[in-house]
């Protein structure tokens, strides 16, 4: 079964349709400096509009990398909090677009 929105797949072939942040947590919890560097959230389709990674950095830490091409949207940023790290991309995430959807509208007020 295909994902409904987004796959989660690591460098180690790990793969999680919909990850919870529970499960970014731990994908992310895995990621080493040897074989398992780094983690890719995208929609499961062919050319996705957006993408973000969490890879490890050589002096600690890991580098996120949020990318959305239909809201012109490119953010690098770096923690070392893997809880702060899957928070904010579940909430990221969530803003998102996902075909055959609705569209999010928002309200003036």
């Amino acid at each position: 079964m295909a994902a409904e929105y987004y796959c989660a797949d690591s460098e180690n072939g790990h793969h999680i349709d919909d990850p919870s942040e529970d499960a970014l947590f731990d994908l992310i919890s895995e990621l080493n400096d040897v074989d398992n560097t780094f983690v890719v959230i995208q929609p499961d389709q062919d050319d996705p509009a957006w993408f973000a990674s969490v890879a490890v950095l050589d002096e600690g830490g890991y580098e996120t990398v949020r990318r959305d091409t239909a809201r012109r949207e490119h953010e690098v940023t770096t923690d070392t909090s893997i809880g702060r790290i899957a928070g904010d991309l579940i909430i990221w995430l969530a803003a998102r677009d996902f075909p055959g959807q609705p569209t999010r509208q928002t309200s003036p007020f």
